[in-house]
């Protein structure tokens, strides 16, 4: 009997120390995707990893196209994106097995900026496009100086690039003088440095160094975003390989937003949130 008592403790003690390993070991969370997202992601990951001292979270900033890739081929358990998923990736999805959903996490407005020292204070939608189409190639043709245009545009793979070609280009092809950058920050740098030039970022990259423009005589602003008045407004999403396991680290991400400090990191890295504590 003694002998028994002392096998049954020593399996009890191996069960308990078997817990404590499982519960020791990192757990990862791979997270992929949009330049525009991205920042939001970063604060995200900040917070939980001064929360969960067993988590190693890795955000990876190239693209929506490219996190939606990583989601289709099992490569992140997080696809951040500034745009909705198309009907192909969709189908690739499910071929391969993964069930994409959609979780809108904040609103964003596509602004369209130019140099700090430019007069021009707005432009209709139609302008933008013929800008873009290399119909108006000089700033003297909207009422600015006599400056020749440079068009800046995010590459193709851009959640931005999406919302700005179907809203603003109605899917029309642009102009082969445009000049492609692979991210906001690129964007962003390149009209703050360029006299001529215009370009378009997400609302949380604006800021001193560019000058913002009223789109259809609306200004971008969290109030004209939020309210649907602003032309060229989007929302951003983080998708997941089906509704995530109630509890899960990935659950506990994905819905951080709906927090009063998911909200404040939303708000303070100049996005809109979707809800209004």
């Amino acid at each position: 009997m003694r002998k028994e008592i002392i096998v049954c403790g020593l399996v009890m003690l191996s069960l308990v120390l078997a817990s404590e390993l499982i519960a020791s070991q990192k757990q990862t969370l791979q997270i992929e995707g949009s330049t525009t997202v991205g920042p939001i992601a970063d604060a995200f990951a900040e917070a939980f990893n001064s929360k969960y001292s067993n988590l190693d979270i890795t955000v990876k900033k190239t693209g929506s196209g490219d996190g939606a890739a990583a989601l289709v081929d099992g490569r992140c358990d997080i696809a951040i994106m500034s745009r909705f998923m198309k009907e192909k990736e969709y189908k690739k999805a499910v071929e391969n097995g993964i069930f994409p959903v959609a979780h809108v996490v904040a609103m964003d407005g596509v602004c369209i900026v130019v140099h700090p020292s430019n007069p021009v204070a707005q432009l209709t939608t139609q302008q933008i496009r013929d800008i873009y189409q290399g119909k108006i190639t000089n700033w003297k043709q909207v009422g600015g100086p006599d400056l020749e245009i440079v068009a800046i545009s995010r590459d193709t793979s851009s959640g931005t690039y999406e919302t700005f070609h179907g809203l603003v280009m109605k899917k029309e092809e642009m102009a082969a003088g445009v000049e492609y950058v692979n991210s906001n920050p690129q964007a962003h740098a390149r009209v703050k440095t360029t006299v001529g030039a215009i370009g378009y970022v997400g609302i949380g990259f604006l800021d001193a160094n560019v000058k913002a423009l009223k789109v259809d005589g609306v200004m971008p602003s969290r109030q004209t975003i939020a309210t649907g008045q602003y032309p060229v407004a989007r929302p951003l999403f983080m998708f997941t390989n089906g509704y995530p396991k109630l509890g899960s680290m990935i659950y506990k991400f994905c819905t951080f937003y709906l927090s009063e400090t998911g909200q404040e990191i939303i708000e303070a890295k100049g996005f809109i949130p979707v809800t209004n504590y």
